[in-house]
């Protein structure tokens, strides 16, 4: 039995294929904000405007998208794609989703190489700094006040926090570790580690309003073995037939293999969103593979916040940086290029996957307490990891110069005080208080952000 939606049902009515098309490049080009904000978009045009789909159907489906690793803003596009158009339409709703991101993130790359030593890139920059400081921060509380409802939760954060910022350890284990408390926890104290219970609606609707819950209210989809096999095998080919050829075309230790590798590897931890695997890739990327310098991480992540498409995509930013640096024979540009599209294609093939092979199981799935209790344990954990990346990012924005205090088996980077930048820092409280205390969207905090360092740059050469 195939896994798609009944064709039957679809042949009772449908929505054109074109016009999913245009509303999924709507939503695209409307998704800055991280993904609370495209969430949010999407639930006001996908429920309350066009009325595809009903509110607990679509937090339904946002549940599940939250259990898988990768972003889960562009997960719940693929799933309703999937059930307006099938696969076509997951496939179009997913890659929409993030081409225009894509598109501006690879712009950006291409004049931040070219022209970051002019005296308004570097403004420019110098002003997005402190403020996506401080909304890693707004994450922080964020998610914390979602997931650390009890002291179970805070000691897992606190665990956690210790455990990448003093003792460097890796984040997948962190995940792993966390998980598996989660789940004996949920055993013997059910009620310190069911935090994360799921989404329910909060109103009773007509389903006969919305198209989807009309098609699907006389036979649900059932999964198949079958199917679910053959959607595996197709995906994984996509997945890693690129990376086994550039591999053994090029060799493991070439920038491309070795970016496609770590990027896949990322691709399946990142739980919790985007922000919980910044730290994993940005600590590897600046401390082992030395693709980025510290600096250039939080220009990247600027780059992502103000740009549409999932928070994600800075990994492109990273990737091509990577490749310029180590372009080896070929052009810098061409190999930048070239690893951009490499690493989005890595990166969100998985999601894909994931979507596809999981969704006819979404139904058995639901309510699972093992799966909450688990994920649960893993969210509290993500607060921790946040928290380090907050106080990583503040340490290398806010101060000059930084050094690496050992012992102990730790390895800490720790600042010189006397070095602070006081411009950076007063830019940072600035953020800091317009996001949490006047609830000034992102997109103009780092809008005031970069006339900051506009004027703080060229204003005094401009007197002079």
């Amino acid at each position: 039995m195939s896994s798609d939606p009944p064709k039957d049902n679809f042949d009772k009515k449908s929505i054109p294929y074109k016009e999913g098309f245009k509303t999924w490049f709507r939503i695209a080009l409307y998704s800055f904000g991280g993904p609370a904000g495209q969430i949010a978009v999407m639930f006001k045009i996908l429920v309350e405007e066009k009325k595809w789909i009903s509110e607990s159907r679509f937090l339904h489906a946002l549940n599940y998208c939250m259990l898988l690793p990768g972003p889960e803003a562009q997960q719940l596009t693929i799933y309703i794609g999937w059930l307006l158009h099938k696969v076509k339409g997951g496939v179009t709703a997913g890659v929409l989703f993030v081409l225009p991101g894509f598109i501006s993130i690879l712009i950006l790359s291409l004049l931040y190489t070219g022209y970051r030593d002019t005296d308004y890139v570097q403004a420019i920059f110098y002003g997005i700094k402190p403020a996506v400081m401080a909304i890693v921060l707004q994450a922080v509380f964020k998610i914390g006040n979602k997931a650390l409802k009890n002291e179970v939760m805070v000691v897992l954060a606190a665990l956690a926090f210790i455990a990448i910022f003093f003792f460097d350890i890796p984040f997948p284990f962190i995940v792993i570790f966390a998980g598996l408390a989660g789940y004996i926890g949920g055993q013997v104290w059910e009620h310190k580690f069911l935090v994360i219970k799921g989404h329910e609606a909060t109103k009773q609707v007509d389903v006969q309003q919305y198209f989807i819950d009309s098609v699907f209210t006389e036979r649900s989809v059932r999964p198949s073995f079958i199917s679910s096999l053959k959607t595996t095998i197709f995906w994984l080919a996509l997945w890693l037939l690129p990376i086994g050829v550039i591999a053994l075309v090029l060799g493991r230790d070439n920038i491309f293999a070795a970016e496609a590798i770590f990027f896949s590897k990322a691709a399946v931890v990142t739980f919790g969103g985007a922000y919980s695997v910044l730290a994993f890739i940005a600590q590897r990327a600046v401390e082992v593979y030395e693709w980025l310098q510290p600096g250039e991480m939080l220009d990247g992540l600027g780059m992502a916040e103000t740009t549409p498409g999932p928070l994600i995509q800075v990994v492109q930013f990273v990737g091509y940086m990577g490749a310029w640096r180590h372009a080896g024979t070929l052009d810098p540009v061409v190999a930048g290029v070239f690893a951009s599209f490499l690493v989005t294609w890595v990166t969100f093939i998985p999601c894909f996957m994931f979507i596809f092979l999981g969704a006819p199981y979404i139904e058995y799935l639901r309510g699972n307490k093992i799966l909450s209790t688990a994920l649960s344990a893993i969210t509290a954990a993500i607060v921790g990891v946040i928290l380090n990346l907050a106080v990583w990012f503040s340490i290398h924005t806010l101060f000059e110069d930084v050094r690496v205090w050992e012992g102990f088996g730790m390895s800490v980077d720790v600042p010189v005080w006397d070095t602070i930048d006081p411009v950076a820092f007063f830019i940072a409280v600035a953020a800091f208080i317009a996001i949490f205390k006047f609830k000034v969207s992102i997109f103009k905090v780092l809008g005031a952000s970069v006339v900051a360092g506009l004027i703080y740059f060229l204003v005094p050469q401009i007197i002079l």
